[in-house]
């Protein structure tokens, strides 16, 4: 037996989980794994976030926060912070791209995005120790897309071309200031949202994978879940939920709204694409470079607004359209 795995049936041992079977359960683009437990007192997952790689007490304070919040989070069960191990809620199969399958794909964003009004409305969304997602951390994000996307196709970055990048993102970037800022979860798509529909309204939605929140532009997860990575959003869609968020705040300029959005999606799209090229040179998994030309033409529409041409200046001389294609998998 691995220290890891003693340390997970010590874990287990001491509570109401003793003698549970873990049945493997999923996997995701980090070190965290997933068993379902079967035999216990409820329905539970084991969260198993193996330090120093991981640390699941943001996770759990997000998690609670969530909670006070009116929000669908995983209830936690039992936890030993120091050592990664959860006990949590377990949430069943229904995930948000299985619904999305079999049901109606305007009624299942329109639950998202309303969950995310409800988030951006509470008054106490902030009230939560989590990073801002400032300039900087936007511009190093930002820039893993040289790190690992640029030499992943065989190309190089000079320094001085590099300096160029980082000053179109400063350019760019204070037309994020257009929107409030909100707590941000992130990494908000269908994969880390589940379809609870015996709940009732914004509870519906029930949410994973937030261990990164930040305070950054509210605009940021509306951008996550409308312009997504590994599925095609239907335009007419898109411009429908864009409009149902913003019917919401009724305050809020438009031209500023769709001006920060842009801003956060060139951001997004040109961290992910940088992070699906880490995944498969650092991490050992191809499977995500399948998505990378998909992110790219959420990029260009991105670049396209015309409060954004100094970046897309930048990526024509330096990434031009030829270039814009997955890494070829040995």
């Amino acid at each position: 037996m691995t220290p890891r795995e003693a340390a997970i049936e010590g874990f287990l041992r001491g509570g109401a989980w003793k003698g549970t079977r873990r049945l493997p359960f999923a996997h995701d683009a980090s070190f965290r794994r997933y068993f379902r437990l079967d035999g216990g007192p409820r329905p539970a997952l084991l969260m198993d976030a193996p330090p120093p790689q991981e640390d699941v007490r943001p996770w759990c304070r997000i998690a609670r926060h969530l909670d006070r919040l009116g929000l669908s989070a995983p209830a936690i069960y039992e936890a030993d912070e120091a050592q990664g191990l959860l006990v949590i809620e377990d949430f069943g199969d229904e995930t948000f791209p299985r619904a999305l399958e079999r049901g109606d794909a305007g009624a299942l964003y329109a639950a998202a995005v309303d969950t995310l009004v409800a988030l951006h409305r509470a008054p106490s969304a902030l009230a939560v120790d989590v990073p801002d997602y400032d300039e900087r951390t936007l511009i190093e994000k930002a820039a893993l897309l040289l790190d690992w996307f640029v030499p992943a196709i065989g190309g190089a970055v000079p320094d001085g071309a590099r300096a160029e990048y980082e000053a179109a993102w400063r350019a760019i970037l204070p037309l994020r200031t257009g929107v409030p800022v909100s707590l941000a979860l992130r990494d908000y798509f269908p994969e880390n949202i589940m379809w609870l529909p015996a709940r009732g309204g914004v509870r519906r939605c029930g949410l994973l994978d937030f261990q990164d929140a930040s305070r950054a532009p509210a605009v940021y997860d509306l951008v996550s879940l409308l312009e997504d990575a590994r599925r095609d959003v239907a335009e007419p869609l898109r411009q429908a939920m864009t409009e149902r968020y913003l019917a919401a705040f009724p305050g809020q300029a438009r031209a500023d709204f769709l001006a920060a959005a842009a801003a956060m999606a060139a951001q997004r799209h040109a961290r992910v694409i940088g992070v699906f090229a880490r995944l498969w040179r650092r991490d050992g998994k191809p499977r995500y470079l399948a998505h990378i030309p998909r992110v790219w033409r959420l990029l260009e529409r991105a670049l396209r607004h015309p409060a954004l041409a100094p970046l897309r200046r930048w990526f024509d001389a330096h990434v031009p359209a030829a270039q814009r294609r997955a890494p070829e998998a040995a």
